[in-house]
């Protein structure tokens, strides 16, 4: 029998960023390069341990936005035009470097790259990527979670229960259109927990979610056995636990695995080194930006960089991925010594991380399973599968926490960003009024009622105030809030006066087109 269990779960998501209007849109592109760097790269660990018959338990969050955008044949045909582009100028970048060794062979690492995106994407899943997931989550090898409709943060909203329930409500509806069936896990964006979550939850056939560590830990009553095991609700909703030690094992900027000097440099990239009059055809804007070819590595806090040796950082992934699991073995050893049961060690991440952020996360994630089938002292597990194992945990309710820095809610709610939310609320306010006078609309008015349900979800998205607060890409997160608070508006004040503009919503519904089928009456004000 094992002696503990590793439990990775990887957090998918994306704002919604699509701009149909715009030929070209910068933020589109976080899209691509989350396609090309993260997802794609992923399934490929996947296939290829299928084929050599390698164990893989994982589960992954899909946010309801990012499968909207992955299903969505616009951005689908405007991901194969990106890489068209990205293969011409990695076939431009050999010609240029075809002098200097090291970055010839990185130019050629790019094409190759990228032509293998193009072939995955195109061929092998017919332009959906979500396929290539639900191929997986079928066989049993992926278990796939839902999260809340547009990531709000949702303790900012405990106060307004039909907010937090139409979050839900649209997540689970998402996931079963997209993958058939009911979603057993609920991500709680920026693992942001209240108590009181968990009745929500289970009213929606919930079984498991997570917490961060220190609201588990501040629980009542106190966990038995901290963060090693789930604990249960009174309701039976199980709560997972975040693993500190395992988490900044990747995720920590100063000791974190991703900060090694010899992987790849996510800042450098020839976007800001070479003439713009060379660059310019793969900026989206006259602006210099990222293009995704970067040739150094991270080397240290210094501005002399290191060409980047992609042999020596796929050989700094394995001893990584080993030490990984000789941490966690040594957590499982330690905790198990006062447990009844095997530790469970839950390591959840960003799952652009691997790729994006780390360009070697894929090689470390797939050494961490060939790794692992060896290891008799531990085993990987997807969370419904421990809960099939072990179906009986400590009794304790979670307190108010978030992984955010402090533990709470300040990322989401500062001097920067606290505006928002004086929107979101009216609008949530004016959309229960509007569900409450109009319970059994038809044709034109219920589409335009159903547009103004997907409004008050957008503006609800914590994405736009953490990009304000760190302000990166604050103007465009500042613009999305502000443009779903004018069409919300522009849509009451239509049906107040009786009056639709029907090429106007039009319009509105192919752009902002996720969730089709919404139902505005789930914004109807909650009986006592």
């Amino acid at each position: 029998m094992e002696r503990g269990y590793i439990a990775l779960v990887l957090n998918a998501h994306l704002p919604f960023v699509r701009q149909p209007e715009y030929p070209r849109f910068l933020e589109e592109r976080w899209l691509f390069e989350a396609i090309s760097e993260t997802y794609l790269p992923l399934l490929r660990v996947l296939r290829n341990l299928e084929a050599e018959k390698i164990p893989v338990r994982l589960t992954l969050v899909l946010s309801p936005t990012l499968t909207a955008m992955l299903a969505d044949e616009v951005l689908r045909e405007r991901y194969v035009a990106w890489l068209d582009n990205q293969i011409e100028l990695a076939r431009k970048e050999k010609e240029r470097t075809a002098g200097d060794p090291s970055f010839a062979r990185l130019a050629s690492l790019y094409a190759d790259l990228y032509t293998s995106d193009r072939d995955d994407f195109t061929i092998l899943y017919g332009g959906n990527v979500l396929a290539g997931f639900d191929y997986f989550y079928k066989k049993g090898r992926l278990e796939i979670m839902t999260s809340a409709a547009t990531h709000a943060f949702l303790p900012l909203y405990r106060d307004i229960p039909e907010a937090v329930a139409a979050q839900v409500e649209t997540a689970m509806i998402s996931h079963r259109r997209h993958f058939g069936k009911v979603a057993s896990g609920f991500w709680l964006p920026q693992l942001g927990w209240y108590p009181g979550m968990e009745d929500v939850l289970k009213s929606y056939s919930v079984r498991y979610t997570l917490v961060a560590t220190r609201g588990a830990l501040l629980g009542k009553p106190v966990p038995k056995y901290g963060s090693y095991s789930p604990v249960s609700c009174p309701n039976g909703l199980s709560v997972f636990i975040r693993d500190a030690r395992a988490t900044d094992a990747v995720w920590s900027e100063q000791t974190g695995y991703p900060a090694d000097p010899v992987y790849r440099d996510f800042y450098r990239d020839i976007g800001f080194d070479l003439p713009l009059d060379y660059i310019a055809p793969w900026l989206e804007d006259e602006s210099r930006g990222f293009t995704g070819f970067k040739y150094w590595a991270v080397t240290g806090r210094t501005e002399e960089k290191k060409p980047y040796d992609p042999d020596a950082a796929a050989a700094r992934a394995v001893e990584h991925a080993r030490s990984f699991l000789d941490g966690r073995a040594d957590q499982i050893r330690k905790a198990g010594a006062y447990m009844d049961r095997p530790p469970l060690v839950v390591c959840p991440y960003d799952a652009e991380l691997l790729g994006h952020g780390w360009f070697e996360g894929p090689q470390w994630l797939e050494a961490l399973f060939r790794l692992g089938k060896d290891r008799q002292e531990l085993r990987f597990v997807s969370l419904g599968e421990y809960l099939k194992l072990h179906p009986e945990h400590p009794v304790s309710v979670p307190e108010f926490s978030s992984w955010g820095s402090g533990g709470y809610a300040g990322v989401w709610l500062d001097g920067s960003n606290d505006w928002i939310y004086r929107h979101s609320y009216k609008m949530l306010d004016r959309m229960m009024e509007l569900a409450e006078r109009f319970p059994n609309e038809n044709g034109l008015k219920e589409r335009v009622l159903n547009q103004a349900a997907r409004e008050t979800l957008l503006v609800m998205c914590s994405d736009w105030a953490l990009l304000i607060r760190a302000g990166k890409a604050g103007a465009f997160a500042r613009r999305q809030v502000e443009d779903a608070v004018a069409n919300f508006q522009r849509i009451y004040e239509m049906l107040c006066a009786n009056t639709v503009g029907t090429e106007w919503i039009t319009r509105l519904e192919k752009r902002n087109n996720l969730f089709p089928g919404i139902n505005y009456r789930m914004f109807r004000r909650k009986r006592a």
